[in-house]
C-alpha cells in the first residue's frame, strides 16, 4: 500500500451513541482513514451511534470501536469531538468522557472541536486564554470558561495553555477543519 500522509498516527473520536452531527462524525472519520489515520470512535456504550442531520433527520448508524469506561486514551495523537446539539450536551455530562478531554489536554496532545463540540471543553476545564470557534450559541458559554475570545472564523488552531486545540462553527466548515487537523497531527 502506498504511504498516505496520515500512516501511523492515531485518532480518537469522542461521542454518545445518540445525536452526533453525522457529517462532523463520518467526514473526519473517512477522510482521516483515507490519509492513512487509525480511527477510534469511543461511545458510552457498543450500542450503534445514531447521528442526525441537523439535529433532527435520522442519520446513518456508525458501530463504536470502543466505549468510555475501558478505554485507554494513551496511544492516541489527537482527540476529536464532533458536535450535534444533543450529543454534545451528553457528553458534557459524562465524567469519564470529560476525563479524556483534561487527560488530552494535561498530555500537550491535540484536541479538535467543531459546531458544539467545545461544550466538552468547556466542562473540562481547558480553554483558559485559548481563541477559538464553535457554533455561535456557544461564544457566552466559551468566553465564561475563561478563553480568551471567541471568533466567527472556519477555522482557528491555537497552540496556547500547552496543546493545540483546532475548532470550527459547522459542517460548512469541514474542508478547513480537516486541513488544521491534518497540520495538527503532522505537527505533533
Amino acid at each position: 500500500m502506498a504511504d498516505r500522509p496520515l500512516n501511523g498516527h492515531r485518532v480518537l473520536a469522542l461521542v454518545t451513541n445518540y445525536g452526533v452531527e453525522q457529517d462532523e462524525l463520518l467526514v473526519p472519520l473517512n477522510r482521516l482513514g483515507e490519509d492513512g489515520a487509525e480511527v477510534t470512535v469511543a461511545a458510552a456504550s457498543m450500542d450503534p451511534i445514531q447521528t442526525l442531520v441537523s439535529d433532527k433527520e435520522p442519520g446513518e448508524t456508525v458501530q463504536p470501536t470502543a466505549v468510555f469506561e475501558t478505554l485507554d486514551a494513551t496511544g492516541h495523537q489527537l482527540l476529536l469531538l464532533p458536535g450535534g446539539t444533543l450529543n454534545a450536551d451528553s457528553l458534557r455530562l459524562n465524567d469519564k468522557a470529560i476525563g479524556l478531554v483534561r487527560e488530552f489536554a494535561a498530555s500537550g496532545r491535540p484536541i479538535a472541536a467543531i459546531c458544539h463540540g467545545p461544550w466538552a471543553l468547556v466542562e473540562a476545564d481547558v480553554l483558559r486564554g485559548k481563541t477559538l470557534t464553535s457554533y455561535p450559541s456557544l461564544r457566552t458559554d466559551i468566553r465564561n470558561a475563561g478563553a480568551k475570545s471567541w471568533v466567527n472564523e472556519a477555522v482557528v488552531s491555537d497552540a496556547e495553555g500547552g496543546y493545540t486545540l483546532v475548532t470550527s462553527r459547522t459542517p460548512k466548515d469541514l474542508d478547513a477543519f480537516l486541513e488544521a487537523i491534518h497540520q495538527a497531527l503532522v505537527g505533533s
